[in-house]
């Protein structure tokens, strides 16, 4: 039987006024607290489509997906993560899933060590510094 590691995880990488959506997990995963909208992949699911909705269902944004940034195992939970950039396009980010999630911020450039100090996947870091420092 399958492990609950073989399900592919869809994170969104949303950024808006130079800033980068983050929430803080209810349950952390080791050291992950803070990290980006995130869920599994469901079946029949696209990585962008996975993104979107875990995003709504996470934070009440609507966001719609622009790239994908790349996918890796994570070196902490062993999950194979998709990471796809989007943009908001309607609602405003709150926390709308109170068992998944304690808290949401959006991020500055120079803030994101405070909050993911184990680093940023090289593609999404090289995105945000874009993205960001435009």
């Amino acid at each position: 039987m399958a492990g609950e590691t073989e399900v592919a995880v869809a994170a969104a990488v949303v950024v808006q006024d130079r800033r980068v959506l983050l929430v803080r997990r209810r349950v952390a995963e080791g050291a992950l607290s803070w990290q980006l909208p995130a869920g599994k992949i469901e079946l029949g699911e696209t990585p962008e489509e996975a993104a979107v909705r875990e995003t709504h269902e996470e934070t009440g944004l609507l966001v719609t997906p622009q790239s994908v940034l790349g996918r890796r195992v994570h070196p902490m939970t062993g999950r194979e993560i998709h990471y796809i950039a989007c943009r908001p396009v309607g609602g405003e980010a709150v926390i709308a899933s109170d068992d998944e999630v304690a808290g949401l911020a959006w991020a500055a450039h120079g803030e994101i060590p405070q909050y993911v100090p184990y680093g940023l996947f090289e593609p999404v870091q090289v995105y945000l510094d874009a993205a960001l420092l435009l």
